[in-house]
């Protein structure tokens, strides 16, 4: 399918995306960051085209319903929401030393959906359970918070790896100042969970409604449903400390990794146990 092969030469964009972000902070040269952010948002472009005729292709079979519905399609869509949210970063803050470390992510999601053994890149019906008008909206606001979270974690590898350049006397400390102040850094990290905080809060929301409708009740204690509620206490906790203990610099950088594994666990890790969620 065209759409797959598309996909698949993305996965190759990202990777030469974060190969130009890499080049731009070993050399010092703006240029291989310019070259690196119209590189990641030509894949964003063709990520979204691909997505479109997976779309249109969903209906030509008669099935009609947005790429989001299995595992394969979470992958895809995790990945571009995770290079949609960086580009915006990116632009805002006109900072393009993020990139190398969010583009590997977003390269190893493609890659996992196009090599992993046992997922399935077949358009297929919705199971009873998923047809309904909270698929998009649900899973829309679960994986914007997902990115925001995976933007968090990358914040939180980079303030290690500026605190370690600072203290370090070889030449690691060349690209130190291609980087945010550790300040800066550290309000980043807080911004961007908080804005995944916000849309996991209304995927959890959306979410409960549709499982009201889907399965009669609210709330089911299933294994997702329960990690994203260790996911969110864990975020709100990291909220919390910052604002009423106020915790900053290596506590929030560690907090955000802890986050993020939360955030693994509650997308990959509970598909291995026995889940409504299963099909996801």
């Amino acid at each position: 399918m065209i759409d797959t092969t598309i996909l698949s030469w993305v996965t190759f964009i990202y990777f030469g995306a974060f190969v130009f972000y890499l080049f731009r902070m070993i050399l010092g040269r703006e240029f291989w960051g310019k070259l690196a952010g119209w590189l990641a948002l030509a894949g964003l472009i063709a990520q979204s085209v691909a997505l479109i005729i997976r779309w249109k292709a969903s209906y030509d079979l008669g099935i009609g319903h947005a790429p989001l519905t299995n595992f394969y399609e979470s992958l895809i869509f995790f990945a571009w929401t995770v290079v949609f949210l960086y580009l915006l970063i990116e632009r805002r803050l006109k900072n393009r030393s993020i990139g190398v470390f969010v583009m590997p992510v977003a390269f190893l999601i493609m890659a996992y959906a196009s090599i992993a053994p046992g997922i399935s890149n077949r358009i297929e019906p919705l199971i009873p359970a998923l047809q309904s008008n909270w698929l998009t909206s649900h899973v829309l606001t679960c994986f914007m918070g997902y990115a925001a979270f995976t933007v968090t974690f990358a914040l939180g590898i980079m303030f290690f790896v500026r605190k370690a350049a600072a203290h370090d006397s070889s030449g690691v400390r060349v690209f130190i100042h291609l980087l945010p102040s550790e300040s800066q850094i550290d309000d980043l990290i807080y911004s961007c969970a908080a804005l995944g905080f916000i849309f996991l809060t209304l995927g959890i929301v959306t979410g409960s409604v549709w499982a009201h409708y889907a399965w009669g009740s609210y709330w089911s204690w299933d294994p997702k449903e329960t990690w994203s509620l260790i996911t969110w206490l864990t975020y709100a906790v990291m909220l919390h400390v910052r604002m009423m203990r106020g915790w900053r610099g290596v506590r929030m950088a560690i907090m955000a990794i802890i986050g993020f594994a939360c955030v693994l666990f509650t997308y990959l890790g509970v598909n291995l146990l026995p889940s409504l969620h299963s099909y996801l």
